[in-house]
């Protein structure tokens, strides 16, 4: 019988240097990781919490929101966060229905909004569109630096129709509401 041959054992011999070059890559990884997601979550993402029902259908009291902010200018239909602080000592979230320049009616016996003289489809609308108790007179045309905001449920939202808020400066615009994060069978994107 032929004699099988002989196998050669192999010895690893661990290197200390390399595991400690590992290591200190690994742990430089995660902290640049950590860096670039904290940059992130400072200066281009933000997120809120809905608090109460005046952006229903769309948005729920409780929702957990992602908002983006970087290079943002507000346009009709985003919806967006404010501090509202110096109006109403809180940051609210409504939807834009007219910026700097356009022109705006809000016609409550017709349950209608008219930006540049043209009826806005607004299929997000969950309620009428009710005269607030403090109503705001409302400019013809939305002065350069503001916008005009409204809640979807216009029954129950304190939004630009009432002088308490008015008219949002652009500056007050935290961001644009992109995602539903939570809870997560909510999980959406808000176009």
């Amino acid at each position: 019988m032929p004699q099988k041959p002989k196998q050669k054992k192999i010895k690893f011999k661990i290197n200390d240097k390399k595991i400690t070059d590992y290591m200190f890559d690994f742990t430089r990884t995660i902290v640049f990781v950590f860096a670039i997601i904290s940059v992130a979550f400072t200066f281009v993402i933000r997120d809120a919490n809905v608090v109460g029902n005046s952006m229903l259908d769309t948005l729920h009291s409780d929702d957990k929101i992602l908002i983006t902010n970087f290079m943002y200018e507000p346009k009709c239909g985003d919806i967006v966060a404010i501090n509202a602080e110096n109006q109403i000592e809180k940051r609210i979230i409504k939807r834009v229905i007219a910026v700097e320049g356009q022109t705006l009616v809000v016609d409550y016996s017709k349950n209608a909004v008219y930006v540049d003289g043209i009826k806005i489809d607004e299929p997000y609308v969950s309620s009428l569109t009710r005269e607030p108790s403090n109503p705001l007179q409302i400019p013809y045309v939305i002065p350069e630096g503001y916008i005009f905001v409204m809640g979807d449920n216009r029954m129950i939202s304190l939004d630009s129709r009432d002088k308490s808020i008015g008219l949002i400066p652009v500056d007050d615009v935290i961001g644009k509401a992109q995602f539903i994060v939570f809870p997560f069978d909510r999980f959406k994107y808000l176009y």
